[in-house]
């Protein structure tokens, strides 16, 4: 099993969260790689950048690949999924977007919290 974590998820793991769901340990240690993107970096930066989120984004890139994950990087493939993915009215976050088709065109099971994005077909799961 190949899994990519949503950005929460890699968060929450860092940070030895509570709010990490219980379902996310069994899977992770099942799987034969787990993968971060490079979406979820670039989402992280911003929020940094804007005040959203106080985080050492160079400490958190090193404890990705210390943690075992490896990155998963954003390929042509990727983005032009994007454009025949399904918009919702009331989802329209692009890094989410962005997390699915990767998720699609790899593939690989997505792992989120988010409930909305169940929709986006059998690539997602949400725990």
């Amino acid at each position: 099993m190949r899994l990519l974590l949503d950005t929460h998820l890699v968060l929450w793991w860092q940070a030895g969260s509570p709010r990490l769901p219980r379902k996310v340990m069994p899977l992770v240690d099942q799987a034969d790689v787990v993968f971060v993107s490079r979406v979820s970096l670039w989402e992280i930066a911003i929020k940094v950048s804007i005040g959203k989120l106080r985080l050492d984004i160079e400490e958190f890139a090193a404890s990705v690949e210390q943690t075992g994950f490896e990155w998963l990087d954003i390929r042509h493939m990727h983005l032009i999924t994007v454009a025949s993915m399904p918009l919702f009215n009331d989802h329209k976050d692009p890094f989410d977007r962005l997390l699915i088709a990767q998720s699609q065109c790899e593939p690989l099971l997505f792992l989120s919290a988010d409930q909305k994005l169940a929709r986006y077909g059998e690539t997602v799961q949400v725990v």
